[in-house]
C-alpha cells in the first residue's frame, strides 16, 4: 500500500502495531547462513541444554530484521529509513516464539542543513506472546516536508 505522507502530517503519539509472526528453526538456520554467526548459543541445542537459559537463543540480529519487517506495510514516496539508534536486545527469542511490533512517533525535528527535509522518529517495541519486551530501538526517518523552511 503506498501513504503519502509528509513530515507535516506525522503526528507524535500515533502508534501502529503489527500482526504476529513466529520464528522457526529455520529462520535461525537461514540467518546463520547469512551472516555466518554460527555460534552454539543459536545452533548447538545439546550445549544449550547445559546453559542456564536451556534453549537455543534466536539471534538478536533476526529478531531486529523480522520485527523491523513486520512494520513495513506500507511505502510513503516522500520518507526514507534514515538508520537505528539505541538497539537493545532486551530479552531472548526462542524457537516458537511469536514477535510483534509497535511503533510509536516520538519525535519530529528539523534537518540541520536541508530546510526541505525533517527527521521524524519512531520508538520500536518489539514483543513475544507474552507482551514481554524483547528488543527496543529508535527508528530515524528523514522525510520530505510540503514547503521547505524559510532561509
Amino acid at each position: 500500500m503506498i501513504v503519502e505522507e509528509y513530515f507535516e502530517d506525522y503526528e507524535i503519539g500515533f502508534t501502529r502495531t503489527t500482526f504476529g509472526r513466529t520464528i522457526s528453526e529455520a529462520d535461525i538456520l537461514a540467518h546463520a547462513g547469512h551472516t555466518g554467526d554460527f555460534f552454539p548459543h543459536h545452533m548447538d541445542k545439546e550445549w544449550c541444554a547445559t546453559q542456564p537459559f536451556k534453549r537455543r537463543i534466536a539471534h538478536g540480529t533476526l529478531v531486529f530484521s523480522v520485527g523491523i519487517g513486520l512494520t513495513a506495510s506500507t511505502i510513503n514516496p516522500h520518507a526514507m529509513s534514515y538508520g537505528y539508534d539505541k538497539l537493545r536486545f532486551v530479552r531472548p527469542v526462542h524457537i516458537g516464539d511469536t514477535i510483534k511490533a509497535k511503533a510509536t512517533i516520538t519525535q519530529k525535528r528539523d534537518h540541520p542543513r536541508k530546510p526541505d527535509y525533517g527527521y521524524v522518529h519512531e520508538a520500536i517495541e518489539i514483543t513475544n506472546q507474552s507482551d514481554e519486551t524483547v528488543l527496543v530501538c529508535d527508528h530515524l526517518y528523514l522525510v520530505n516536508r510540503k514547503e521547505a523552511l524559510a532561509a
